[in-house]
């Protein structure tokens, strides 16, 4: 359980970070931490000492399949709503169609048992 609060912590520390940075208008450096995979490299480091890097490489194709999947999606939506809707309704939307998207990708991933 302490290791889950490390990880909070950790995670909550960079978002407000890159949220500080992007108020403070740093935008180079709000928008280089938002596009580096921030939390993957956080997750990536905790999966890799907890469980080894075959675990790594696995999660890594999964998330990197999983990107095309659901992400490419996600964005596709807000870039197409975002001017013919409010902010808040397009992210709703938004992330609907990347829940689904990237729910049904688990769900066969599990299925099927890729990326084990």
């Amino acid at each position: 359980m302490a290791d889950a609060l490390i990880y909070f912590v950790v995670g909550g520390a960079v978002t407000t970070v890159i949220v500080l940075l992007e108020e403070s208008g740093m935008r180079l450096l709000s928008g280089l931490a938002t596009l580096m995979p921030v939390f993957t490299l956080i997750a990536y480091f905790f999966i890799g000492e907890s469980r080894g890097g075959v675990a790594l490489s696995e999660h890594a194709k999964l998330v990197l399949i999983g990107t095309l999947v659901a992400w490419v999606p996600y964005m596709l939506a807000v870039i197409w709503l975002a001017p013919r809707w409010s902010t808040n309704h397009t992210i709703e939307a938004g992330l609907g169609v990347f829940f689904l998207f990237a729910v049904v990708f688990l769900l066969l991933t599990q299925h099927y048992g890729w990326f084990q």
